[in-house]
């Protein structure tokens, strides 16, 4: 499996090249387009309660497509929800979790599920539950604005903002907290923060959803209700 991934960072397309036979497996509605030797199957991975769990818990589709190709190599295109960038990972018996929607495209020998996060986590939507990704082979995850990664060596501490974490490897304990005391929580725009701990490696996001909602609606023009009838 060849890839390349362009007009990053801002609007990234990325472009898989499967060997004949290949695979991959992609969000639904990340697909752009493809050749004539792919061809692509709808299912729900996993099963119905997994992929039911993946989609209320997690934040993803409920069905999954997978891209075969056959007859010759084959292109497929993918693309992110949101304008943003588009990063590769090679999982080698290893766990990353993800935020909400960054989960693009895999190998589908990966295991892709939720996991209870408990009191800990901090990913809004998707309440107390984390998307789990786990296996042997690559991993495409998307971002809104462009993709930092951060590799923490063994003790080392670093804070991020909730809303621009991307994903974070399995080794790496988390925490998360205010971002200081209570006059600095309501009135310096910073909501909840995590504290990593490594080892591990975390990758961030330059914006963040939230702070761009939080820009927007005060801007959206309110509609008023009918005037009442005699």
């Amino acid at each position: 499996m060849r890839h390349e991934v362009e007009s990053g960072p801002a609007y990234s397309l990325l472009n898989v090249t499967l060997e004949d036979g290949e695979q991959i497996q992609a969000e639904g509605g990340a697909m752009v387009s493809h050749g004539e030797n792919v061809s692509m199957d709808t299912n729900a991975t996993g099963g119905f309660l997994r992929s039911l769990r993946r989609s209320v818990f997690g934040g993803e589709s409920f069905f999954q497509n997978t891209f075969t190709a056959s007859g010759g190599e084959g292109e497929v295109t993918l693309a992110p929800p949101l304008p943003g960038d588009v990063t590769h990972e090679e999982l080698s018996d290893e766990t990353i979790y993800v935020q909400s929607g960054s989960y693009i495209a895999g190998d589908t020998g990966l295991d892709v599920d939720t996991e209870f996060g408990g009191a800990k986590t901090f990913f809004g939507s998707e309440g107390l539950f984390l998307l789990k990704i786990s296996g042997f082979g690559p991993v495409f995850l998307s971002s809104y604005g462009a993709i930092k990664s951060v590799d923490l060596s063994d003790g080392e501490a670093y804070t991020v903002d909730t809303g621009h974490i991307v994903a974070f490897e399995a080794t790496a304990d988390f925490a998360v907290r205010r971002v200081a005391g209570l006059k600095s929580t309501i009135f310096s725009g910073e909501g909840l923060v995590c504290r990593f701990e490594g080892p591990g490696r975390v990758w961030l996001q330059t914006r963040s959803p939230d702070a761009f909602l939080s820009w927007l609606l005060p801007k959206i023009p309110q509609q008023s209700a009918p005037p009442s009838q005699p």
